[in-house]
């Protein structure tokens, strides 16, 4: 019972950090169409620069890692558990927040700032697999797709199960929300980083 109250408190706000929709917010104060009208319909940074402003995906893009190290690091602060309470709540928050009828974004940049909170060295990791299959693929959501595999295992290699445990059932969900990306793959019709739509 005695970690009850502080896990029940980081799932808690865990969630809330993780449901704030930043591309929305970001889109709907600068004026633009709403985000959810315009290309894929989704909160994250790949849609908002289908507005045209790179500034905005830059900062939604930034601000959305952020709340993921931002629960891991108040949860942390909980209890023992709490950071991956708080980390996977977060990224739970993103892709389905209760404000936009559990329709989020895909989870990637949330994805990176929880694993930069729990353990700084496999976020580097992240950015270097999705930098390495960007290059020889130019696909960004293969990237995101092979850098959130490589994750867990690589957490599970160093010794940190639990944590790799963790952000394996974030990668499954991250997997899960990039179903469109994957066919597309498959039939060779994804976009390539850099090409017009």
């Amino acid at each position: 019972m005695g970690s009850f109250l502080p896990n029940a408190l980081a799932l808690v706000i865990g969630y809330l950090l993780g449901s704030i929709p930043f591309g929305l917010l970001l889109t709907r104060g600068a004026g633009t169409s709403d985000l959810r009208s315009i290309g894929s319909g989704n909160i994250g940074a790949t849609n908002v620069l289908r507005t045209g402003r790179k500034d905005l995906a830059a900062a939604t893009l930034i601000l959305d890692a952020l709340k993921g190290t931002a629960a891991v690091l108040v949860g942390g602060m909980l209890s023992p558990e709490g950071a991956m309470i708080a980390g996977f709540a977060a990224f739970v928050g993103h892709i389905a927040p209760v404000w936009l009828k559990f329709k989020g974004g895909k989870g990637v940049a949330t994805f990176l700032g929880c694993l930069f909170g729990l353990h700084w060295p496999t976020g580097l990791a992240f950015c270097a697999v999705w930098l390495s299959v960007a290059a020889i693929s130019r696909y960004s959501s293969l990237s995101a797709l092979v850098a959130s595999a490589a994750s867990p295992v690589l957490l599970f290699a160093l010794g940190h199960g639990g944590e790799a445990l963790v952000v394996a059932a974030m990668a499954a969900m991250l997997w899960r929300k990039h179903s469109e990306n994957i066919a597309r793959l498959r039939a060779g019709t994804e976009s390539r980083i850099g090409q017009k739509a």
